[in-house]
């Protein structure tokens, strides 16, 4: 799915505050994984995800995602890449609150088409039901829990069917309860579907739930092993 070598990231390049994030990350991470990235706060794991993403650059090095060496591609071209291939869950959800939850999913395909085909539509409807709302989706996000909005944010990622979904503390703003309910949904999705998963968490009881956990301190890889046979 996607390779990473010789990695570096700095910020400020060329002032006093200049500051070096990621020193060299070598990373591969096969189609159908699901991965946790770990680490202290300020140890580089949203700066990682973000260049995984292609929502920033990197500074040095080269990553290859599905075989293409992004820093090749132009501005119009990583766009296409980013939308035909990964989907996005945050830990806030980002739903738009005047939009029912079945309209928060067709988001992409509007903002993308300007317009939602009646098989798009049907195809939120089903990931709605797949993740247990099916009953929900024509509430606004107001009238959803968090965990609840959590959910409609997955059905929203894999709405395009993308090939990787990365997570970003996507149960970070949860209570246990809905921290377990949306982790679950996440690990049904991807036994279901195929999708590779990068989830960025700093709680240990999810990150043993994962197939893989990688560890980030001080912006080096210090920890990868593999937590399933």
């Amino acid at each position: 799915m996607l390779e990473l070598v010789g990695v570096h990231k700095s910020y400020n390049i060329g002032l006093p505050s200049e500051a070096e994030i990621l020193h060299g990350i070598d990373l591969h991470i096969g189609h159908g994984e699901f991965v946790a990235l770990m680490g202290p706060s300020g140890s580089g794991k949203s700066t990682l995800l973000n260049i995984i993403g292609l929502l920033e650059t990197l500074t040095a090095g080269s990553y290859r995602l599905q075989s293409q060496e992004v820093k090749e591609l132009d501005d119009a071209a990583l766009t296409l890449l980013r939308r035909s291939t990964i989907g996005f869950v945050f830990q806030f959800h980002h739903l738009l609150p005047a939009f029912t939850a079945l309209e928060n999913v067709t988001l992409p395909a509007l903002m993308r088409e300007g317009r939602v085909s009646s098989k798009q539509l049907e195809h939120a409807r089903e990931l709605l039901s797949a993740v247990g709302l099916s009953a929900a989706m024509d509430k606004r996000p107001g009238e959803l829990s968090g965990g609840m909005q959590q959910r409609v944010a997955i059905a929203r990622a894999l709405v395009q069917e993308p090939p990787l979904v990365l997570a970003d503390e996507p149960t970070g703003n949860l209570d246990t309860a809905s921290s377990d309910e949306v982790f679950a949904q996440l690990r049904r999705m991807h036994a279901e579907r195929g999708v590779t998963f990068v989830v960025v968490t700093h709680d240990p009881r999810l990150g043993a739930r994962c197939d893989r956990m990688i560890e980030l301190i001080d912006g080096r890889i210090a920890n990868d092993h593999r937590t399933v046979p």
